[in-house]
């Protein structure tokens, strides 16, 4: 299953050339994976206070391949490649028409409160495949 999000550039993601700062893609994606998180139903919040688990990214190996401008209209798809017990890799690409600008694998892990790697809860891991 693909989750879509759909977002608009503004004039403060851009550079003096009205190109979308490289750091930018990486706000796109993480507002792209927190709704994805909340249309499964998952509460970040609830599940910090019930279980101490919260996510946190690890890894992400990314490729700029186009430019994004001022006012383009994206979309982030964002689709799971597997689930382990304490682990969610993730593709994530942002496009814009049928264009893929750029393009994401994402390595989210669950941690505890001292930030040691934690199990993700099974109901979690079940709504994730």
């Amino acid at each position: 299953m693909t989750h879509r999000f759909t977002l608009r550039v503004y004039y403060e993601d851009t550079d003096l050339a009205g190109i979308v700062y490289y750091a930018n893609y990486l706000r796109f994606i993480e507002r792209a994976r927190s709704e994805w998180i909340r249309t499964l139903g998952i509460d970040q919040r609830r599940m910090k206070e019930d279980t101490g688990v919260v996510f946190a990214v690890r890894r992400i190996e990314a490729d700029y391949l186009h430019p994004a401008h001022y006012d383009d209209e994206l979309e982030v798809l964002t689709s799971t490649e597997a689930v382990t017990g304490a682990r969610i890799m993730l593709k994530q690409d942002v496009m814009r028409g049928g264009e893929t600008l750029f393009t994401a694998h994402v390595t989210v892990v669950a941690i505890n409160e001292t930030g040691h790697p934690a199990r993700l809860p099974a109901n979690i891991r079940l709504l994730m495949h």
